[in-house]
């Protein structure tokens, strides 16, 4: 699994012109599955991602996790993230997860999210979106998570 984390002032979805989803303070996810990725992948990445210290403590420095400074998370399906540009003008998205694979297992990050005690929103899978944020820094990570049996 894949994920971009940037740190947000807030951020929210609409689809269909409609507001889905919205966070003050926190993180804005875009996540992805890939083919190979299982639950314990998203377990893992979710659990990465709630102990990422990138917010500001006292003194200005990167130091508190989104759980210590009462952060939330917005968290929207983004299946582009597996795009392989390395051939051609279009993209390939080979890697990603089939929509019935992927589904699930964004599903559970999400779930897992707020498990470990983050306040948690989701876009709508498969829908278009648009999401709006106003990015806190900038402050931006790309993190990614294999399957443990082998690539993902």
């Amino acid at each position: 699994m894949k994920v971009v984390i940037q740190r947000v002032a807030r951020a929210e979805v609409r689809v269909d012109g409609a507001r889905v989803a919205r966070i003050g303070r926190g993180m804005l996810l875009l996540a992805c599955a890939e083919k190979g990725d299982d639950a314990d992948t998203a377990l893992r990445l979710a659990e990465r991602v709630a102990g990422l210290r990138f917010f500001p403590d006292a003194a200005g420095k990167m130091n508190q996790d989104a759980r210590e400074v009462g952060a939330a998370a917005l968290v929207v399906s983004q299946f582009t993230l597996a795009a392989d540009g390395r051939r051609g003008r279009r993209p390939s998205f080979d890697r990603a997860a089939a929509p019935d694979a992927a589904r699930p297992l964004l599903a559970r990050f999400a779930e897992r999210l707020s498990e470990l005690g983050l306040p948690v929103e989701t876009g709508v899978f498969g829908a278009r979106m648009e999401v709006e944020l106003v990015n806190d820094g900038p402050v931006t990570f790309a993190l990614a998570e294999a399957p443990r049996g082998g690539q993902g």
